[in-house]
């Protein structure tokens, strides 16, 4: 199947980033690290991602905008604009641990319409373009089939402790492990998305994302055939930074799940 010029566009720049942060991630002892915030660190190797990206993919679409976790916006004269991740799953690279990717989306007047998520480590290069299909390299996508939610297996990121919805987030990781196979927490929120998108998990939910961390990965699943929304909310949950994603067998029980749980901690 040929693929469409944004989508190799796409390919060509995570791929040379990939090359750099390959290289840095067998030195990760030797990193100059400084800390962003609350268990959220940036390394010089986020930023030399970000510069490849940035400059190959401006080299490429000139005339487009950016969204990128360090440099933030850049404005274009184009309906168009990039959504980057550098490094998604920092923490996990810092610590020597092989989960974490480059994700990149396209937007087209605040709708995601095309988006990458990259796994140097396992080579696995998840894509998805609207009404085209979400891929694995060139293998189809397809969301799970399981329709029993007992027996599904559910990621999650957890919200900073020092948060005040950490507290509520505990109370939901609780209930939806007494009702489903199990729960995650892998540290890498495009991933946990792809996952979806490939079988590998039922489903998933976080808070408190941005922009790039979800982009990419939300249009992999439903042109996987899963289902998104916000959890409590009904607007766009790129932007309201809420998800919860799964199969339409256990999505229902799933969201319902998560909401009786908020509902309960907040009436404690």
């Amino acid at each position: 199947m040929a693929l469409s010029p944004n989508m190799n566009v796409m390919l060509r720049a995570a791929e040379k980033a990939a090359r750099s942060l390959i290289r840095d991630f067998g030195e990760v002892e030797q990193l100059q690290v400084s800390q962003k915030g609350p268990a959220d660190f940036v390394s010089a190797a986020d930023h030399r991602s970000e510069s490849i990206l940035y400059e190959e993919l401006s080299k490429a679409r000139r005339d487009w905008g950016f969204l990128m976790e360090e440099r933030g916006e850049i404005k274009g004269s184009s309906p168009y604009r990039f959504i980057i991740d550098p490094l998604d799953g920092t923490t996990n690279f810092l610590h020597g641990i092989p989960h974490w990717n480059i994700t990149i989306a396209i937007e087209e007047n605040e709708e995601v319409v095309a988006g990458i998520v990259y796994d140097p480590v396992r080579d696995e290069m998840f894509r998805a373009e609207k009404s085209a299909g979400a891929f694995l390299r060139n293998k189809r996508l397809r969301i799970s089939g399981r329709r029993d939610f007992a027996q599904s297996l559910i990621a999650t990121g957890m919200i900073a402790p020092q948060k005040p919805a950490h507290k509520n987030q505990l109370g939901q990781v609780e209930a939806i492990a007494s009702k489903t196979g199990d729960v995650r927490r892998m540290g890498a929120a495009a991933l946990d998305l792809s996952y979806v998108a490939a079988g590998r998990l039922e489903g998933y939910w976080e808070y408190n994302l941005k922009p790039w961390d979800i982009a990419a990965g939300m249009l992999i699943v439903k042109e996987a055939g899963g289902f998104i929304s916000s959890i409590h909310a009904t607007d766009n949950p790129v932007y309201n930074g809420n998800i919860v994603a799964g199969n339409g067998k256990i999505f229902d029980e799933f969201k319902k799940t998560l909401i009786n749980a908020s509902a309960e901690k907040d009436a404690a």
